[in-house]
């Protein structure tokens, strides 16, 4: 089964239990059940360290849906990228454990949102990815903080990011595509 399966079937199952009330705040942690298939092995048989980062998307999906935030950004022509992610790993997950997927919003800074993921088996982080996300128009140009929250109202309850998520964003930073990013090697 290959990930866009899986998260068609997240997307059904965030979608049906919203409707059943599984609605989430979104300064709540959402969490999704997942299986490691033998797809999503390497060499070494354990979970490919890339497949962690195709897996936590299912995690943004589900809490994108039942915050209700996909369905306001769908109206508004608006789509979320991934700007730079940081993941850090601690134990390799093995063929056919099963691990929860726990995503939640962790703040914003003048121009991103904030998440974070985790691997979780049995309550132990596994693995634990930070994304720095942008919102887009579908339209062309990027949308402000300001607008995103003036339309779906600015979470409650959100931890205030941590110093070193602000300074590893800012490390990490490419030129925007207005400016030129030649690749020449130091």
């Amino acid at each position: 089964m290959n990930v866009i399966w899986r998260t068609l079937l997240v997307i059904l199952q965030a979608r049906l239990g919203t409707r059943r009330g599984g609605a989430l705040d979104p300064a709540a942690v959402s969490r999704i059940r997942v299986t490691t298939l033998p797809t999503d092995l390497d060499i070494l048989r354990h979970m490919n360290n890339g497949r962690y980062l195709s897996l936590f998307d299912l995690g943004r999906w589900d809490l994108l849906i039942r915050t209700g935030l996909f369905d306001a950004m769908k109206d508004r022509g608006w789509y979320a990228v991934v700007s730079s992610e940081t993941v850090t790993f601690r134990k390799s997950l093995q063929l056919w454990q099963r691990f929860d997927i726990e995503s939640r919003f962790v703040g914003h800074d003048d121009r991103a949102v904030f998440l974070e993921h985790r691997a979780v088996v049995d309550g132990e982080v596994y693995a634990r990815v930070i994304v720095r996300s942008r919102m887009l128009r579908r339209s062309g140009g990027t949308v402000s903080n300001e607008e995103l929250f003036a339309a779906v109202g600015k979470p409650q309850g959100l931890p205030e990011v941590e110093p070193w998520i602000h300074d590893w964003a800012s490390a990490s930073a490419l030129p925007s595509t207005k400016s030129p990013a030649p690749s020449l090697w130091r």
